[in-house]
């Protein structure tokens, strides 16, 4: 079988471009082609296209994706519209290539309580280290695969916890930045390890003076909504990681409203990181409300209690990390079942 592409490519040369920039391009491959065959036709219908020849990994829609992937799975999973980005765009020397030295640098941290087997297990988590979500807001972390290792050594009775524990708690770019979730094309969890590492280690409360009192502020900072019905009103659900998003959003159109849909809407939002690292976690935090706001929300339904609790108790400095204010009203899940069953009674009416 075959599938006719349309791509979205990243361009960038670091010794001859000022900023990035995109071309598009469309191909008929076979299903059982991989996706270098892709890379491979872009680049003879580009000269100027440049891939890596080793450690082959890129970003297609978003998700990390080794260059030995079927374009078979890529279409069942993304379909025919593709974006080819480098894993990291600010680390592209020249569009796919990127500077990977941070990774070494990292394994850096633990080689000297780490055995040969120790690091080449290290080497294979090359993609799971550059999938860290975490890299979209501190450039500077440590990755999620250092921690991965970490976690292995302890495990495997190492007489160096302290040192390895230590070695990887940055007090702002560690283990205190992880808030696990990785954009994998096949996707992996390991959020029982980082809490497992967490466990091992106490975080001191980096809360400071200004944020307490921004706390106490915030419930004059955030916005209400006061309608009766939901008809007519557009709503975004930030479902985290309940898996509901779908029940939600088929609730919205039952009840004549019109669903939002907003790319972190099932990405974490920072909760795990308050008191650890509240800086970055407002930063997710307020990237997550505003990228509900700017899609056009005027409602935003919260899936898990304990998010919504946070972002209303910090909603004040989650405002001012971002430096804009979020007029978008947020309400639990159990509200807004509330406010669509009163849709219905009014509707009846």
């Amino acid at each position: 079988m075959q599938h006719t592409l349309n791509i979205r490519v990243f361009f960038f040369n670091a010794k001859t471009d000022y900023l990035p920039y995109y071309k598009n391009f469309t191909m008929t491959l076979n299903e059982d082609d991989r996706i270098q065959t892709m890379l491979g036709e872009i680049k003879k219908q580009n000269k100027d296209f440049a891939y890596p020849s080793e450690k082959l990994i890129l970003k297609l829609n978003d998700l990390v994706v080794d260059g030995n992937e079927t374009i078979g799975n890529v279409v069942k999973k993304l379909g025919t519209s593709l974006q080819i980005d480098p894993v990291l765009s600010y680390r592209s020397n020249h569009c796919l290539i990127i500077n990977d030295e941070d990774f070494m640098k990292s394994y850096a941290l633990l080689a000297p309580y780490a055995t040969e087997d120790d690091e080449a297990y290290y080497k294979s988590l090359y993609a799971t280290h550059y999938s860290s979500e975490t890299f979209r807001f501190s450039h500077d972390y440590i990755g999620d695969a250092v921690l991965l290792l970490a976690h292995r050594i302890i495990e495997n009775g190492s007489e160096h916890k302290e040192a390895v524990l230590k070695a990887v708690s940055d007090p702002y770019d560690g283990l205190v930045a992880c808030e696990y979730e990785n954009n994998l094309f096949h996707a992996r969890n390991h959020t029982s390890v980082i809490d497992a590492l967490n466990s091992m280690v106490t975080h001191p409360d980096r809360s400071s003076f200004l944020d307490k009192i921004a706390t106490k502020l915030s419930k004059k900072a955030l916005c209400y909504f006061n309608k009766e019905s939901i008809e007519g009103v557009h709503i975004a659900c930030y479902a985290g990681y309940t898996g509901i998003l779908d029940h939600v959003h088929e609730k919205i159109i039952e009840n004549h409203a019109k669903v939002i849909r907003f790319s972190r809407e099932g990405k974490g939002c920072g909760r795990s990181l308050i008191g650890k690292q509240d800086n970055l976690a407002y930063l997710k935090a307020a990237t997550t409300l505003l990228g509900a706001l700017d899609a056009g929300a005027e409602l935003l339904v919260v899936a898990d209690i304990d998010d919504l609790a946070m972002f209303k108790r910090h909603f004040a400095s989650i405002q001012k990390r971002i430096g804009r204010e979020i007029p978008l009203p947020l309400i639990s899940y159990e509200t807004f079942l509330d406010l669509c069953e009163q849709s219905i009674k009014t509707a009846a009416v």
